[in-house]
């Protein structure tokens, strides 16, 4: 039976694993085989690996734009807190956008 994962397990795991066990668990719920309590078992560690990848890719994406903000300076990694939004992704949109 799987087991749920703390919130310290969960930021230590790296991206490839969590994504690794979220793709087993979709196809262990896939086979349409598993006991009813397991299923849901699955679904809450599959909900809790989703928003780990989502969160890890949201600051990396987040450095990635602080990178690339850097105005062709020395190309350093700024400092940043991963709980701010970033300004582009959030920013309403324009009247002048071209989308």
């Amino acid at each position: 039976m799987t087991e749920l994962l703390s919130p310290e397990e969960l930021d230590a795991l790296p991206f490839e694993q969590a994504l690794e066990k979220l793709e087993n668990l979709v196809g262990r719920m896939e086979t349409g085989r598993l006991p009813l309590e397991e299923l849901m078992t699955d679904f809450e560690l599959g909900s809790q690996l989703v928003k780990a990848c989502r969160g890890k890719l949201d600051t990396l994406e987040r450095k990635i734009e602080l990178l690339t903000r850097d105005d062709g300076k020395e190309g350093e990694w700024s400092d940043f807190e991963s709980g701010v939004p970033s300004p582009v992704r959030n920013a309403p949109a324009s009247d002048d956008a071209p989308f």
